[in-house]
């Protein structure tokens, strides 16, 4: 009797997962039953397989938001349900839905009827779930593993194009080589300590023991920088960023969008509890992969993007640079630096949002062909001025121009690396900052001042991508009269993961 017990409670924790697993079975079902029978005429399900995937996401927000199963490690410490997993999978799930809300005319404009797009990127969330929860090495391995297959099939979905098939090709092998990576580190922490649960390990690096030659052994560092290193690849963080640029370009931009938000949630989610929480006390040995890949971040996102003349490639290399603001809150180790992290990615989704909704709205009404260089944006100004103004809004956040929700997110940043005594990276963050102001800038040049004798005139934006537009804007501008409340839920899951 105790032994189901101990069991029903475990499943009840991983309840919302469980559903999201059957609802992805029972969507494949219906969709392979109507999608190939001459009855139905072979039904184009696309659009229908699209909404059930974001009530499904729905129901599990309800679901994860009325977990009974709270602050408890389950199945021998490979999971943890607690307050800080739980709602960084209720954003997962929130901006998932937003993801799949861009795709339906993209999806229809660029004829993509296979139904198995949804579903492919509810494996991906699924993925990220457990991602989140995981709570040993070999729970974080097969998570992340299960959302790369995923994300691998998801970038080659176009496949009338041979960039699309690069794109996944790219990332196939390059997140091969992550894995591979991943899959040593965790060898080596198993090998030199005998353990694999979070919990060990924080016990065993713990207090007066941290300096024990044993506990502290080379194998064990090594082990660790591994894993760092991997987890950086999944973020697109210098100088592991080597794939993003190609992958967001070669992509459909409705999946580019996906890529730049939803993934990097999770991984950062694991990376602060990994690092932050259970590996505290080695601090003095990640700190500074940390410390090294943000600069190297914000730094080559500032320059490189200067150069690029691609719309896709130019939001890449912003991504970048926006993941190593993020690491600069992680790296100082502390709950500001935590709180900072969190409150800077949560306005970065937001802000991207709103970007890819303006990107996937600006389509040639004529030649129905999506933009694809930055040069095509003159004289939007002239042409769609509400959408020039919002794109110009959301520029301006990227940029950190106040008094919009971008500053006050890198005001935050800054303050957490100089109360940490992280002068330098404060410093240069700034410097890069001015940079970027540039070349976000330069868009609104070529927006507003560029005048050409060529007008492009673009489709009307549909519904969904009006509001998420509308949405996004008035965050943005409004955020500033009150952001106590985004502060008070980034410093209260900040103090969960570090007391």
């Amino acid at each position: 009797m105790d032994f189901l017990l101990y069991f029903q409670n475990h499943f009840k924790g991983i309840f919302p997962e469980l559903f999201l697993s059957l609802a992805i079975f029972g969507m494949l079902v219906f969709g392979v039953i109507y999608t190939t029978s001459e009855k139905y005429n072979k039904l184009i399900l696309i659009r229908t397989i699209n909404w059930l995937a974001i009530q499904t996401l729905i129901i599990t927000i309800v679901l994860i938001w009325n977990n009974p199963i709270n602050d408890i490690i389950i199945f021998n410490d490979l999971l943890i349900i607690d307050d800080f997993s739980n709602v960084i999978k209720i954003i997962v799930s929130i901006s998932s839905i937003c993801c799949i809300l861009l795709s339906f005319e993209y999806l229809k404009d660029e004829k993509l009827y296979a139904f198995e797009y949804a579903l492919i990127l509810l494996l991906a969330i699924l993925g990220i779930f457990l991602i989140i929860s995981s709570y040993s090495l070999i729970s974080m391995y097969l998570a992340i593993e299960l959302q790369s297959l995923s994300l691998y099939v998801i970038a080659a979905y176009k496949r009338n194009t041979k960039f699309s098939t690069e794109a996944g090709l790219k990332y196939f092998i390059l997140g091969a080589l992550a894995s591979g990576f991943l899959l040593i580190g965790c060898s080596l922490m198993y090998g030199f300590t005998g353990l694999t649960s979070f919990t060990d390990f924080a016990k065993l690096f713990g207090g007066s023991l941290l300096y024990n030659d044993f506990y502290a052994s080379n194998g064990i560092i090594i082990g660790i920088v591994f894993i760092t290193i991997a987890l950086l690849f999944k973020l697109a963080a210098a100088p592991f960023h080597m794939w993003a640029p190609d992958v967001y370009e070669g992509a459909p931009t409705s999946v580019t969008a996906f890529f730049a938000i939803v993934p990097k949630i999770a991984i950062l989610g694991l990376l602060i509890r990994f690092l932050s929480t259970t590996l505290y006390d080695l601090i003095d040995y990640w700190q500074e992969i940390i410390f090294l890949s943000a600069i190297i971040s914000i730094v080559v996102a500032a320059f490189a993007a200067l150069e690029q003349k691609k719309l896709k490639r130019f939001l890449a290399y912003s991504a970048i640079g926006h993941t190593g603001y993020i690491l600069i809150g992680v790296a100082t180790g502390t709950p500001d630096g935590i709180q900072a992290s969190l409150l800077y990615m949560i306005i970065y989704i937001i802000t991207s949002i709103g970007v890819f909704s303006i990107v996937l709205s600006l389509r040639n009404k004529v030649t129905k062909t999506k933009i694809k260089y930055l040069s095509e944006l003159h004289n939007l100004g002239n042409t769609n001025p509400v959408l020039a103004i919002s794109l110009t809004i959301v520029l301006f956040s990227m940029a950190g121009i106040p008094p919009l929700a971008g500053f006050i997110g890198k005001l935050y940043i800054f303050l957490a690396a100089i109360e940490s005594s992280m002068y330098l990276l404060a410093i240069i963050g700034v410097m890069t900052s001015v940079i970027g102001a540039v070349y976000y800038i330069r868009l609104i040049k070529i927006m507003y001042f560029e005048k050409l004798r060529v007008f492009n005139f673009y489709q009307e934006v549909d519904r969904e991508k009006s509001i998420l537009i509308a949405l996004s804007i008035f965050f943005l501008v409004f955020f500033f009269l009150d952001p106590s409340a985004l502060l008070i839920f980034a410093h209260k899951h900040a103090l969960n993961l570090c007391l």
